[in-house]
């Protein structure tokens, strides 16, 4: 019998972290994760390192973090494709505006975007911006797109924003993320990870 602490033993999940505020809160999603047994390698975005050193990852992920695909002393040769291919599931928390539009227009300009492109486990995305710019229709046809390709999405919700003001746009909270890889990963048990061409639910 699995026990609740080994919930995610054996299974690989590969956290990318954008630039927005909201990116402190993919710590304490790495740390869940852990927690669940779960081996969490960490991608970043530059804009991401602006506001959580890739320290602070490396530390809670036991892992190298990845911020630039050609960097010398990165351990992977090409790091997008090969956390692409170990990983069971990624995670793009926080997911900004800018992020979701890279996603649905399928540019690989940075190492969480080109991740994206090359993997085929689930992804699960979690986006977190302004009011405004979540409710812009082109945020909500890359929305759109998204769900239509099987990316699954959690969020956002209605919260205290950067803005100073309560509205929709504040990332999901990290247990709520982690229940959602959860279902996603029990949901696809044995079919997710290299190779996988299966097909994703979604929300």
């Amino acid at each position: 019998m699995v026990k609740p602490t080994q919930r995610l033993a054996g299974k690989v999940i590969v956290v990318g972290v954008t630039g927005g505020v909201a990116a402190f809160k993919a710590a304490h999603v790495v740390t869940g994760l852990r927690k669940l047994d779960a081996e969490v390698h960490v991608v970043m975005t530059s804009a991401a390192a602006q506001f959580v050193s890739p320290l602070t990852f490396r530390a809670l992920s036991q892992h190298p973090v990845v911020t630039d695909m050609w960097d010398a002393q990165t351990p992977y040769d090409e790091p997008h494709v090969a956390l692409g291919e170990r990983a069971n599931l990624l995670v793009v928390a926080p997911a900004t505006a800018h992020t979701l539009a890279k996603l649905a227009l399928g540019l690989a300009d940075d190492v969480v975007s080109a991740t994206a492109l090359a993997t085929r486990a689930p992804i699960l995305v979690a986006p977190a911006m302004s009011d405004a710019m979540y409710e812009h229709a082109t945020t909500q046809e890359h929305l759109q797109t998204l769900r239509r390709r099987g990316v699954r999405i959690i969020g956002p919700v209605v919260g205290w924003l950067a803005s100073g003001k309560e509205a929709i746009g504040r990332m999901a909270e990290p247990e709520a993320i982690i229940e959602e890889i959860l279902v996603v990963l029990e949901a696809n048990d044995g079919t997710a990870g290299s190779g996988n061409t299966g097909t994703r639910r979604t929300r």
